[in-house]
């Protein structure tokens, strides 16, 4: 079992930046891929990114990439979501979550973090 909570959300100027941290619980952290996942009003949760148990390897989506960066650091247990850049379209509610592989899908992930609210104001 592992227990995901999000931190870092807020409001933010479109141009901005924003970090969000996701801290596990569990002694088995680094075996899992952990990703990013947001939610719009009215739109459905869309994959962002993610990065392997190691954090040799990540995968970005193209709304994100060149503007986000997803990082980890095993021995405490987090993973973390630098937002560089940000647009008013990045607006969402923004969740971390863990898999035992890799995956772009919401499907691909077992455990969910409750989210954290993120505006860009235009």
């Amino acid at each position: 079992q592992v227990q995901l909570v999000e931190s870092g959300g807020g409001l933010v100027q479109a141009g901005g930046s924003l970090s969000l941290s996701c801290a596990a619980s569990g002694r088995t952290f680094s075996s899992y891929y952990m990703g990013w996942f947001r939610q719009a009003p009215g739109k459905e949760r869309e994959f962002i990114t993610t990065i392997s148990g190691s954090g040799g390897n990540t995968y970005y989506a193209g709304s994100v990439k060149g503007r986000f960066t997803i990082s980890r650091d095993n021995a405490k247990n987090t993973v973390y979501l630098q937002m560089n850049s940000l647009k008013p379209e990045d607006t969402a509610v923004y969740y971390c979550a863990a898999a035992r592989h890799y995956s772009a899908y919401r499907e691909g992930y077992d455990y969910w973090g409750q989210g954290t609210q993120v505006t860009v104001s235009s």
